[in-house]
């Protein structure tokens, strides 16, 4: 039940019930202390996601004790864009290009003059011993080899040294004489299943990247 006040009413010198809105005024205290818990129930949560935020980000760089949050963000983002360009640099050369073969070489010097050399085309079941029996027949060494894959496409990488003669490739004449012939016994290998009348470019190969060694790299020279 709602309490009444009274009140005198001057003209008629009676006393007179005083309308009731102190409950209205009860009523809207209590809506306002509802919307402001509400509120601050609402602002607790934010800072608690923000916090778990921080917490996260602070895992991902070294020494974030006495960072303040916009020092702790510039350090987040440069270590993201940091692993971003060492991703793109571990991804070089690890494509397979799917519209066109190609034949690749390059030399390279650590410590010993070493031949990269890439072959990609479309997977055939004698591809593999084509390319063991060209780089066989090669006055080189192999030091490694990879194989990428995807669907049909492959691509085989290596790495060769002059297994003979050493001192011959302290000669720019001899080098380039050496790299000329690695390219064309790759080309050849990649004519001929171009040629091949049984050559299906439907077979597939798993989807993923593999390091293998189908060649001898101890073989003797011949």
């Amino acid at each position: 039940m709602v309490s009444q006040a009274l009140m005198l009413d001057a003209e008629k010198g009676e006393l007179l019930k005083e309308p009731a809105r102190i409950g209205k005024i009860g009523i809207s205290e209590a809506k306002a202390f509802a919307a402001l818990k509400s509120h601050s129930e609402a602002e607790r949560r934010r800072r608690e996601r923000i916090n778990a935020h921080l917490a996260t980000l602070r895992g991902l760089v070294p020494c974030t004790e006495k960072m303040d949050k916009a020092t702790l963000l510039a350090a987040v983002i440069s270590q993201v864009k940091e692993h971003k360009k060492n991703a793109l640099e571990a991804c070089k050369g690890l494509l397979v290009p799917m519209d066109d073969d190609e034949v690749k070489v390059e030399t390279y010097f650590d410590g010993t003059l070493h031949f990269k050399a890439s072959i990609c085309c479309d997977y055939r079941p004698e591809l593999l011993s084509d390319l063991q029996n060209a780089i066989d027949a090669l006055p080189l060494k192999m030091v490694s080899a990879e194989i990428s894959t995807l669907g049909s496409r492959l691509k085989n990488e290596f790495v060769l040294t002059n297994r003979r003669n050493k001192n011959a490739l302290d000669d720019a004449g001899a080098i380039q004489l050496l790299t000329n012939s690695i390219h064309q016994t790759l080309t050849s290998v990649l004519e001929k299943g171009s040629a091949s009348p049984e050559y299906s470019p439907r077979t597939t190969l798993p989807n993923k990247r593999r390091r293998v060694t189908f060649f001898d790299s101890s073989s003797s020279s011949s």
